[in-house]
């Protein structure tokens, strides 16, 4: 199972890089629709709906939003931060909400539990997420910005696991994820921290100078909300009775279980981005 894992993630790995590297800017955005639309595929049964006819309908909404926000945000073009902006600033507030019910869970089930709710939770998680990447596509190496937001969140996730798996003792959300521990928690959070360092000290920001300061609150940030975006789709998972979203991916499961973290920082890493004048 762990070399099948392993085999998995370096070829996502290769072709991340490959798209990133090789894409013009319209294919890529092209590309990662289609992987939040697979997600969205797959949410649609967290959500609660069984039918295809009615996964499929969910997919289409959702393809809409996404189409919706690549016209209204100018991500075709030269996207304005003014445009954006309101877009990065609901995904972010979105994520406090839900970590409010990932606190409150299994009470806060009440509150979104049914079909609808759980459908408007996976396009809040899925499409702020993707513009805010297409977004950040749009920086000077905004590729490369890319690659450092997954790789804070890569490294928060590792240091994570080995913290946790080490020195773990208090549960984080032991409702909703009983694995996940405080001391893994923090252990994420300094390996964050370390990424944040390399970060400012190689990636200076285009025409403009950033504290390390600065750098440090938006990693350590990302580093939260992806959290909050692993423990938010367990939650969803462990209402519907669901251990993984899907099986596409072999010892990973599906999509939403690689994009999870991802979603939730996404929308926090580039308006931290935005707001401090990168």
């Amino acid at each position: 199972m762990l070399k099948q894992r392993i085999i998995t993630a370096v070829i996502m790995a290769a072709l991340f890089l490959a798209a990133i590297f090789f894409l013009p800017y319209q294919a890529l955005a092209a590309l990662l629709g289609l992987i939040v639309l697979a997600g969205g595929w797959e949410w649609s049964r967290l959500a609660g709906w069984e039918h295809v006819g009615a996964r499929l309908a969910f997919v289409i909404v959702l393809a809409a939003v996404l189409a919706g926000l690549y016209t209204l945000c100018g991500l075709g073009g030269a996207p304005s931060r003014e445009q954006i902006q309101p877009v990065l600033g609901l995904g972010t507030l979105w994520w406090s909400f839900a970590l409010l019910w990932v606190k409150g869970y299994p009470g806060s089930a009440a509150l979104w539990s049914n079909r609808v709710m759980r459908s408007l939770i996976g396009l809040l998680v899925l499409a702020p997420a993707w513009a805010a990447a297409i977004y950040l596509l749009s920086f000077p190496r905004g590729g490369l910005l890319l690659i450092a937001m997954v790789v804070v969140v890569v490294a928060a996730d590792v240091g994570a696991y080995f913290s946790g798996k080490s020195l773990g003792k208090h549960k984080m959300a032991p409702a909703v994820s009983p694995a996940k521990t405080w001391e893994g928690f923090w252990g994420g959070e300094i390996c964050a921290a370390l990424v944040g360092v390399g970060l400012w000290f190689f990636m200076p920001a285009q025409g403009a100078h950033i504290s390390l300061l600065a750098v440090l609150a938006v990693v350590l940030a990302t580093s939260v909300a992806s959290v909050v975006g692993d423990l938010t789709v367990s939650m969803v998972k462990r209402e519907s009775g669901t251990k993984d979203s899907g099986s596409l991916l072999p010892g990973h499961g599906g999509f939403l279980d690689r994009l999870d973290s991802l979603c939730g920082a996404a929308p926090v890493f580039t308006l931290g981005l935005v707001l401090a004048a990168w």
